[in-house]
């Protein structure tokens, strides 16, 4: 028993680290960067991707300030955020999910979306850092969907469970 509640204590304590991560970033560092590149949005808000051109137009318009921006403050906190979000959806989809075949695909998806993000953050690092070339713009790219993608299958998944416990819920009363 002492055990379970020692993991509730951790899991809503990386739950309230990766909200609050998050929202530092939607709030701060991520508004910043796309006002310093004229309004254009940063790599990591474009799901669908972006293209060499959209790339290296964003790299051009981004000013010294958001360039400072995006390889301090928000390199920090996305090194944070993937395993901080991988943490907590881990902990829901095994609250909502029982031990099987679909349990351990929806982990796995989960980590994945976890690796995506920090391949993303290292490709992004490289764009940054002035590698522009079509290559490096399209692994960014990729990326940045696949992080997406498997990112939100995973967030469906916990959603998905959280409302066929409340159904459940429901029909029990």
């Amino acid at each position: 028993m002492r055990a379970r509640q020692k993991y509730r204590q951790i899991y809503w304590g990386a739950f309230a680290a990766a909200l609050g991560v998050y929202v530092t970033m939607i709030v701060w560092t991520l508004p910043g960067i796309s006002q310093s590149a004229g309004g254009l949005l940063p790599f990591d808000l474009r799901p669908m991707g972006y293209s060499a051109d959209e790339a290296r137009a964003f790299l051009s318009a981004l000013g010294a300030e958001g360039h400072a921006l995006y390889t301090g403050p928000q390199r920090l906190l996305d090194m944070a955020y993937p395993a901080l979000l991988g943490f907590v959806l881990i902990g829901a989809l095994r609250y909502f999910y029982a031990k099987g075949w679909l349990l351990t695909l929806l982990v796995f998806v989960a980590l994945a979306g976890m690796g995506a993000d920090y391949l993303e953050n290292m490709r992004v690092a490289l764009l940054l850092a002035g590698d522009t070339s079509d290559l490096a713009i399209a692994a960014a790219s990729r990326s940045t969907v696949m992080k997406s993608v498997l990112t939100s299958v995973a967030m469906l998944a916990v959603l998905a469970g959280l409302i066929g416990a409340t159904w459940r819920g429901w029909r029990r009363k």
